[in-house]
C-alpha cells in the first residue's frame, strides 16, 4: 500500500473548503471519540489471562462473524481493492473474489483451530510439540508477520488521515501515525480483548453502512444500471478494450511471468489472509468449534456483500474519476475512494449532504484501521508475553496478573515499533512489506497449520523446519525480487538486487515449506519416536 500524495490529491476536483472541512472534522471527532472510549471501558474488571486474550469465550456466531470481519478488512482491503477494481478492471475484481475465497480456508480449518487453540498459534503447535524451542519460533514467524503488517496500517492510516484534515506534508503524516499509533495502543492495553471486539463490531457496522450508502448513491447516478456503470469505468480507464479482461494488472511483465505473478497474487490473498495471525487467534473467543466454523459462515456473507460493494465503488471511481487521474494522485490507486467520495460529495461546495457522506468514508476508513491494528497488536503481544515471557523465560512459572501486565507492556512495545517504522518509512511504497506480511502467513504457517492440525506424523524436526525455512525463504525471495528493488515503484528503486523475476513469492516459498516440513519429521522420527498430540480436558 503506497502512502497518498496529500498535494496531488488537494490538486484534484473535490477540495473541500476550510468551513466544509471544519465541520467534518467535528463531526469525524464526535464519532470517533465516544467510540474509543467504548472500547478502551469495555476491558477486563479482573486481570485474567482468558478474559484479556478470549473474552471468556462467550462470543456467539453472529457477533463473531462482525468480529472477525472487521479483522479481515484491513484498510489496504477497503482502499486497495477500490482502487484495483477501479485501475485495472478485471484483474481488480479477481483480487476482490479472492478476499471472499480465503474465508474457505479459514472455514476448513475453523473446527482443529477452534479445539486445539487457546490463547495464541503457540499453544496450537505445542500441542504437537511441546518444548520453548517450538514458542520461540512461532512468536518469531508471528512477530515478522504482525510488525510489518502493522507498519503498513499505520503508514496509510496516517497520510489518509492527514489528507482528510487538509493537512500536507510528511510532517503532518506522521504526526497522525503517532496520534494513531497511541490511541491503539491504549485501546488494546487497557481494553484487551473485549475492547478489541466492541472496536471491531462497531467499525463493521460503520464500514458496511458506509459502502451501501455510497453503493446506493452511485448505482441512483447510474440509473440503476450496472451495464452503463461498466461502460463508463472502462471509458474512464484509458483502455476500454483491455479494461474487462484478464492480465491488466501484471501487463508490463512479458511472457509466462505475467501469469505467474497473477496466480502468486491470487494465492497469496486467498492462503496469507487466512492464516494471518490476528484472524486465526480471533477463533479462540467463540464457545466451541461448533461456533467457530459458523461464525466463519457468516462471516463469508458479511465480507461477500462487502466486496460487491466495493466492486460497484471501483467502477464508479474509474467512471468519474479516471484511473490516470487515480495514478497520478498514487501509483498504487489507494486514494481512489476518497477522491470518488470527493466527487459525490460536491466538491467546494459541499452540502449537509455531502459533509455527511465525507464524515461516513473518513470515519470508516480510520475506524478500520484502528481495528485491525488493535487485533494485530493484541496478537503479537500474546505471542510476546503468553509464548516467550510465561512459557520460554519464566517456564510457566507466573500469575495471571503478572502475563497480563507482560501483555500491556508487550502491546506498548510492539506498538511503539510499529510506530517508529511508520515513521521513519513514512513517503516510501510500503507495498513491499505487506507482501512480506502475506507471504510469511502463507509460506510458514499455512504449511504447519496443515500439518499440525491433519498429520499425524508431524514431529518437532518438521515443525521448525516448516516455520523457520519458510520464513527464510519467504524473506529471501522477497528482498530479492521487484518489488524490493530495481524498478520505479519498488521500495528501493535505485538498489539492483532483483535476481528474483515475480513479484510474489508464495508460489515458491510455500512449496518449499511444505517439503521442509516433510523431510525434517522424517528427519526427526529417525532420531526420535514421533511425538504424540496430548488430549486436552
Amino acid at each position: 500500500m503506497r502512502s497518498v500524495n496529500p498535494e496531488l490529491l488537494l490538486a484534484v476536483p473535490g477540495v473541500m473548503d476550510t468551513d466544509t472541512r471544519s465541520l467534518v472534522l467535528v463531526g469525524f471527532l464526535t464519532l470517533i471519540v465516544p467510540i474509543l472510549f467504548i472500547s478502551a471501558l469495555s476491558g477486563p474488571e479482573h486481570d485474567r489471562v482468558n478474559e484479556f486474550y478470549t473474552a471468556g469465550r462467550r462470543l456467539p456466531p453472529l457477533r463473531g462473524a462482525l468480529v472477525l470481519s472487521g479483522a479481515y478488512l484491513s484498510a489496504a482491503s477497503v482502499l486497495g481493492t477500490t482502487g484495483s477494481v477501479a485501475v485495472w478492471g478485471y484483474d481488480g475484481l479477481f483480487i476482490a473474489l479472492c478476499t471472499v475465497l480465503s474465508l474457505g480456508v479459514l472455514l476448513l480449518l475453523a473446527a482443529p483451530l477452534r479445539e486445539r487453540g487457546s490463547y495464541t498459534l503457540g499453544d496450537t503447535f505445542a500441542l504437537r510439540a511441546p518444548g520453548p524451542a517450538v514458542r520461540i519460533a512461532v512468536a518469531v514467524v508471528t512477530l515478522s508477520a504482525c510488525v510489518p503488517y502493522l507498519v503498513v496500517q499505520l503508514s496509510g492510516a496516517g497520510a489518509t488521515t492527514a489528507m482528510l484534515l487538509g493537512l500536507s506534508g510528511p510532517g503532518a503524516a506522521q504526526t497522525a501515525i503517532v496520534m494513531i499509533g497511541a490511541l491503539v495502543v491504549c485501546a488494546t492495553a487497557f481494553g484487551g480483548m473485549r475492547g478489541t471486539l466492541a472496536l471491531q463490531v462497531i467499525k463493521t457496522v460503520v464500514l458496511l453502512c458506509m459502502a451501501l450508502a455510497v453503493t446506493a448513491v452511485l448505482l441512483h447516478r447510474f440509473h440503476w444500471s450496472t451495464d452503463a456503470l461498466i461502460d463508463a469505468a472502462g471509458q474512464g480507464s484509458g483502455r476500454p478494450a483491455a479494461y474487462m479482461r484478464p492480465g491488466l494488472r501484471f501487463a508490463g511483465s512479458s511472457g509466462p511471468q505475467g501469469t505467474l505473478d497473477f496466480l502468486g497474487l491470487m494465492i497469496t490473498i486467498v492462503l496469507g489472509v487466512a492464516c494471518m495471525p490476528h484472524v486465526a487467534t480471533q477463533l479462540n473467543a467463540a464457545p466451541d468449534a461448533a461456533a467457530a466454523r459458523r461464525t466463519v459462515r457468516h462471516t463469508v456473507s458479511v465480507v461477500g456483500v462487502f466486496c460487491l460493494t466495493t466492486a460497484v465503488m471501483g467502477f464508479a471511481a474509474a467512471a468519474l474519476i479516471g484511473a490516470p487521474a487515480i495514478l497520478a494522485a498514487d501509483p498504487g490507486g489507494n486514494s481512489s475512494l476518497l477522491l470518488l467520495t470527493g466527487e459525490l460529495a460536491g466538491g467546494s461546495s459541499v452540502g449537509m449532504g455531502g459533509a455527511f457522506l465525507v464524515v461516513l468514508v473518513s470515519s470508516a476508513v480510520f475506524l478500520t484501521t484502528l481495528a485491525v491494528v488493535a487485533s494485530i497488536t493484541l496478537a503479537a503481544a500474546g505471542a510476546v508475553a503468553h509464548d516467550l515471557y510465561t512459557h520460554v523465560l519464566r517456564r510457566g512459572r507466573t500469575t495471571e496478573g503478572r502475563e497480563v501486565a507482560a501483555a500491556r507492556w508487550a502491546s506498548a512495545g510492539v506498538g511503539a515499533l510499529s510506530i517508529a517504522l511508520a515513521v521513519w518509512v513514512q513517503g516510501w511504497n510500503v507495498g513491499f512489506l505487506s507482501a512480506l506480511a502475506l507471504a510469511v502467513a502463507a509460506s510458514c504457517l499455512l504449511p504447519a497449520l496443515v500439518y499440525s492440525l491433519f498429520w499425524r506424523g508431524y514431529t518437532r524436526s518438521g515443525l521448525l523446519w516448516t516455520l523457520y525455512g519458510g520464513l527464510f525463504c519467504a524473506i529471501g525471495l522477497q528482498i530479492s525480487g521487484p518489488v524490493f528493488s530495481g524498478t520505479p515503484l519498488a521500495l528501493f528503486p535505485d538498489w539492483h538486487l532483483n535476481w528474483f523475476p515475480l513479484q510474489t513469492v508464495a508460489l515458491v516459498s510455500m512449496p518449499v515449506a511444505f517439503l521442509l516440513g516433510r523431510l525434517g519429521s522424517a528427519v526427526g522420527r529417525r532420531r526420535t519416536p514421533a511425538v504424540v498430540e496430548r488430549v486436552r480436558v
